[in-house]
């Protein structure tokens, strides 16, 4: 009997020990090699500054209440407050050491379309990573030498303030497995290049929906409810639904590229919240990309 018992139990710790080495295996950070990156070709600056606005980089990246020239000192230090706790944008100015100065192309690309840092841990997805991984080499490259070009700051963020368990980074690749996905949001058949662009630009660097998008309880997108709408993070009202479905249904796409464009509304009401600098952005895009995220909300599912 209790050879038994001991040759269960050792069975158990065994088939233990084979799930860990299973699960680290299967969630371990995957960066892409040196030799993907290097199909990014020569920088083009002026379309990693389109790149550049399309991801709302200055948003997020700009030292806390700066404006104007001083916007573009990517200096980190916006709090980004969420359920798991306190987010620490972290400074990436060409900066060598406080910020992403010495980053290579391949840890660049790697940090933004696949969440895994220069040291090879996994990065939490306040990053968009989610989003950003369907941007093309190209893209990548452009912005990282955009970036390049801006002022240097030596400000270091704090580190991120979370409590157990999302304190620990092994625990992401599990979230990775769970939701990270560089394929369409979108099946689109017999789509245009407009709508196409539109899809790129919406799906990838704009990242639209990570705010337009309701979350479940591990933060991941809840399936078949792609930009319906989800709960205001900074705490009051409700992000819309964008869908063709929803609160901008009446709207044609000339109305929604003007409104990226302007920031009124076909009732003549304006952007408002974090909307306010993501209509900014948008306005510095051609005005055919920003007909291009019309032409795509168009044609989008209805939900």
């Amino acid at each position: 009997m209790a050879g038994r018992l001991v040759k269960s139990i050792g069975a158990l710790i065994g088939l233990g020990v084979i799930g860990a080495g299973v699960f680290l295996v299967v969630t371990r950070p995957q960066p892409l090699p040196d030799e993907y990156w290097a199909t990014a070709g020569t920088p083009d600056v002026k379309n990693g500054e389109l790149v550049f606005s399309m991801g709302g980089c200055v948003s997020c990246h700009k030292k806390p209440g700066a404006e104007g020239a001083d916007a573009l000192v990517l200096a980190g230090g916006v709090t980004i407050d969420s359920p798991y706790g306190k987010f620490h944008v972290p400074n990436i100015s060409p900066d060598e050491k406080a910020g992403i100065g010495n980053w290579t192309l391949a840890q660049f690309g790697n940090a933004v379309t696949r969440g895994v840092g220069p040291d090879g841990s996994h990065l939490y997805p306040s990053l968009p990573y989610g989003s950003y991984s369907r941007m093309t080499p190209k893209d990548v490259g452009d912005l990282f030498a955009y970036i390049k070009t801006l002022p240097k700051s030596d400000n270091v963020a704090p580190p991120h303030e979370l409590g157990f368990p999302y304190n620990m980074r092994l625990a992401l690749g599990g979230w990775k497995w769970l939701y990270f996905s560089d394929a369409p949001r979108v099946e689109l058949a017999n789509a245009d290049a407009t709508v196409k662009r539109g899809q790129y630009i919406v799906e990838g660097p704009g990242h639209c929906g990570e705010c337009h998008t309701p979350r479940d309880e591990l933060g991941g997108f809840k399936a078949g409810q792609w930009l319906s709408g989800a709960p205001n993070p900074e705490g009051k009202g409700k992000i819309p639904d964008i869908t063709p479905g929803g609160s901008v249904a009446s709207w044609s796409e000339g109305d929604i590229a003007n409104y990226l464009e302007t920031g009124f509304t076909p009732e003549y009401d304006t952007a408002g919240g974090t909307m306010v600098e993501v209509q900014k952005n948008m306005a510095k895009l051609p005005k055919e990309d920003r007909e291009a995220i019309a032409a795509y909300l168009k044609v989008i599912p209805k939900l």
